[in-house]
């Protein structure tokens, strides 16, 4: 029997088993929930068909004509899922079976949780099919879109945010890494987000998500943290809310700007070493173009003269020119939106931009119990 559970429920009970998205592939590729599955009931062309048909014509006419579709693809269907159930069962080392369990019980029990866009007939037909095959199945009531709005109520809550800011080239990213490792809770936006965060921040990264994924991500992201307990601190790098073409939802983004910031005070000659060892190995084409899309605020001259330096495979003195503009401008935005920056503040003078030890840095000041900007110098 088909079972109906709510979207909290799959994340308290059921996670670990196959979450499946019987949505077209175009609205799988455009979002889905994290760690779903795409097996489309309905091409995209079919889909728009169907959906035409419901729409000028009957739902019935519309069921039809989706029946004719569904038919030729169950067989494949029941044995793509019979696939991934196999390879998550073998994947978990224990072949999913808890303590005092039969292995064929252990698989006969395996959630296997379906999903369209709001709980209807898509999910339905799909959940039909396999359970009577004889997978134990679940739909989600509501479908993505209440998963969708279980995404926006977590902008909502209050996190113990602690923002890590410093200039660019400071190797904030590779500090959060090292605070991951010391058991410390981090959201790496920038990761999530599939840029670095500057005009340069899409070399070599892979393309960004849509605005919708990222915010599913990010959601997501929460949900994990807030849920290891306890929750003491939430690290997040301090960012402007625009990270390439994606924006951090405001009301997340307000959170951020209302919670200490540790500056890294990190020297120019370092960042500056820092940055030519990250991009000196670059697409020298991207790098120019990187610069063309900001010489307006850059400055014709200081662009020109980059580019030049580029030119002549002269990085440092590119990137020399380049890191002065992201000081000015990253001094500037962080006053912008904090209304008590000088409380917020813990200036942080560190050597280096080795994560390991900034990150030790950090810890230590926190376990020394100082709490003032003044005291962080």
């Amino acid at each position: 029997m088909v079972t109906p559970i709510t979207i909290a429920q799959y994340f308290a009970a059921y996670a670990h088993g196959l979450l499946i998205d019987v949505r077209s592939p175009g609205e799988f590729q455009h979002a889905h929930i994290p760690g779903a599955l795409s097996l489309p009931l309905f091409s995209d062309e079919e889909r728009r068909v169907v959906g035409t048909a419901y729409k000028q014509e009957s739902r019935e006419k519309a069921i039809k004509i989706g029946l004719k579709y569904f038919g030729p693809k169950m067989v494949k269907m029941v044995e793509q899922v019979e696939k991934w159930k196999q390879e998550r069962l073998a994947a978990t080392g224990t072949g999913g079976i808890a303590p005092g369990q039969a292995p064929d019980a252990a698989a006969a029990e395996f959630p296997v949780v379906v999903h369209c866009w709001r709980g209807g007939m898509r999910s339905a037909g799909v959940a039909w099919l396999l359970d009577l095959y004889g997978f134990r199945v679940y739909t989600i009531i509501g479908g993505y879109k209440s998963f969708r709005h279980f995404c926006l109520r977590q902008f909502e809550h209050d996190y113990p945010f602690h923002l890590v800011g410093g200039y660019t080239g400071s190797g904030k990213t590779g500090l959060l890494h090292h605070l991951r490792q010391q058991h410390e809770q981090v959201i790496d936006l920038e990761g999530l987000a599939s840029h670095k965060g500057s005009a340069f921040g899409n070399i070599n990264m892979p393309p960004q998500p849509s605005q919708e994924m990222f915010e599913n991500r990010l959601a997501m992201a929460l949900y994990r943290a807030s849920h290891s307990q306890p929750l003491q601190r939430l690290w997040l790098e301090d960012e402007s809310q625009r990270i390439g073409d994606l924006n951090i939802p405001f009301a997340f983004y307000k959170k951020m700007r209302q919670s200490p910031l540790f500056f890294l005070d990190i020297p120019f000659e370092e960042r500056l070493s820092y940055l030519v060892k990250d991009y000196g190995k670059g697409d020298i084409e991207k790098l120019v173009n990187a610069i063309i899309r900001i010489q307006k605020r850059l400055g014709g001259m200081e662009a020109k003269q980059a580019i030049q330096h580029l030119m002549d495979h002269d990085i440092r003195s590119a990137f020399a020119i380049l890191l002065r503009y992201y000081d000015k401008w990253y001094l500037k935005g962080m006053d912008q939106h904090r209304e008590n920056l000088a409380q917020l503040l813990r200036r942080l003078p560190l050597p280096t931009t080795d994560g390991a030890a900034n990150a030790a840095a950090i810890v230590s000041f926190l376990a020394s119990g100082q709490t003032d900007s003044a005291s962080a110098h």
